[in-house]
């Protein structure tokens, strides 16, 4: 989790106390050279860098403080060397107190505005709960691992998402980037999400799914489009998604992919991308390009494990612009490890790759599947009244790939 400065500091002075000695004892300094120096001599002004150097790591009281005790420094210096008296040492002390007072209100308006934002933020990590939920570190006879990096660093929700939920037959798992940021993009992948909630558990072919996401997200562009603007705000608004059916009784994998970026699959005979044969416009695109999008069916053996990723992993640049290479990074990475292990590793040498700034959102799913029957839940499903999303064979055409052996690991 990316660090959140506390409201009201900065470096935290409550953190590492230490820091309050700088300021007390640079105080110190400037007094005892004062009086040693010779009375032509003056270092009464270097006092205010004390309040000025406490505001950028202390917060109101603090500060206060050690403006309050730079200003009595200063005049017991002026009293023991008998120039309290004099317009210089005058002006001196009043300069001093004016700064410091001035410290204190910058500090106090700071603390106002960072109490603002972490309110800001709290908001926002509540709104990605509710429409990024967490994936489950186990669910079926799936073991997941996942990982999501915000481009900024304040950033806590974008248009990357994902979510998986079970059917009565297996699992169904959605990954999708939304296009463009902001507000906009969160609006749009809340909707997707909602729509793949409320029909994935139903277990409708994969090509029925799609088409039930393509009409929710057309829908609500041509409704932001208004009359005669229906295909200008389909072009505006688009999600590229893979969607992905794990049965619970065949070592296999049925991918639909909409424009995304091809998962790879780690097996023990290598990695390899699993690239569509006849890949579905983005979601949101129906309008302008009618589609009966295929179905592939690869193999996924106990052992193997699938990574998905948003175009936020592979559009990373290093120094010299150039892409980050995710397949020949995880094919030279020695072993096979867990799933959260291919997270972390992906996760740490993407963001040294790029030197820790990432120029868009990126998200990291990896899915195991276990042993047959491991993690398999035998309490009865709940299925709703059949519809024309659920039941019947999937309908398109399909690439199916004969499936490996099932006792692989």
């Amino acid at each position: 989790m990316r660090f959140a400065p506390r409201a009201g500091t900065y470096w935290s002075a409550e953190r590492n106390p230490a820091l309050i000695a700088v300021p007390v004892l640079l105080i110190v300094a400037i007094v005892i050279s004062d009086l040693l120096i010779p009375t032509e001599g003056h270092l009464g002004p270097l006092l205010v860098v004390a309040p000025a150097l406490t505001a950028s790591f202390g917060g109101l009281r603090l500060t206060a403080l050690i403006g309050g005790l730079a200003v009595a420094a200063l005049t017991v210096v002026s009293v023991a060397d008998g120039t309290i008296t004099t317009s210089y040492r005058q002006s001196e002390i009043i300069a001093l107190v004016l700064v410091s007072a001035f410290t204190v209100v910058f500090v106090r308006l700071r603390e106002r505005h960072q109490a603002e934002l972490q309110q800001v933020r709290s908001v926002a990590e509540a709104a990605q709960q509710v429409v990024l939920q967490p994936l489950p570190e186990r669910i079926g006879p799936l073991r997941i691992a996942f990982d999501y990096q915000a481009a900024e660093d304040q950033a806590r929700i974008g248009g990357d998402l994902y979510a998986a939920v079970r059917t009565p037959g297996g699992t169904r798992l959605l990954i999708g980037d939304v296009r463009g940021k902001g507000l906009p993009a969160i609006g749009d992948a809340s909707l997707l999400l909602g729509a793949f909630r409320s029909v994935a558990y139903r277990a409708p072919p994969l090509p029925a799914l799609y088409a039930h996401l393509e009409a929710t997200v057309s829908w609500k562009a041509a409704q932001a489009g208004g009359d005669g603007l229906q295909e200008d705000a389909a072009v505006e608004s688009f999600i590229t998604a893979i969607l992905v059916d794990f049965p619970d009784d065949r070592p296999e994998v049925r991918i639909l992919n909409c424009g995304h970026p091809p998962p790879l699959r780690l097996a023990a005979d290598g990695l390899a991308p699993l690239d569509p044969s006849q890949p579905a416009p983005p979601i949101g695109l129906g309008l302008l390009q009618p589609s009966h999008p295929g179905v592939d069916t690869f193999p996924f053996a106990p052992g193997d494990i699938l990574l998905l990723y948003t175009d936020g992993v592979t559009e990373a640049r290093d120094g010299s612009g150039r892409f980050y290479p995710l397949a020949e990074r995880v094919a030279s990475w020695p072993g096979r490890k867990t799933p959260e292990d291919l997270v972390r590793h992906v996760r740490e040498d993407l963001l040294a790759y790029c030197g820790g700034r990432l120029g868009d959102d990126a998200a990291l799913i990896t899915v195991r599947r276990e042993r047959a029957g491991i993690g398999l839940s035998h309490e009865p499903q709940a299925v709703d009244a059949p519809s024309a999303l659920s039941g019947g064979p999937e309908p398109g055409p399909s690439t199916t790939v004969p499936p490996s052996d099932p006792e692989r690991e």
